[in-house]
């Protein structure tokens, strides 16, 4: 049984970079982006959500790694 996308389950039509508290869930402890295996999000949104994640680290809003 495939995994239901989070976006689309909960009517998210953009994924925002300033949203931390969305893009945290898909983040791993290392602080790094989880595959779609993982996550079950579609291919379209899985690009979205990891520029939104690239553009949040790059405005310092989330970790490039934790320790």
């Amino acid at each position: 049984m495939a995994k239901q996308c989070y976006f689309s389950q909960n009517n998210i039509k953009h994924i925002d970079f300033k949203d931390t508290t969305v893009l945290s869930k898909f983040i791993n402890p290392q602080g790094r982006i989880m595959s779609r295996k993982k996550t079950g999000v579609t291919a379209k949104n899985q690009r979205n959500l990891s520029t939104a994640i690239k553009r949040a680290r790059f405005m310092a809003l989330l970790p490039y790694v934790s320790a």
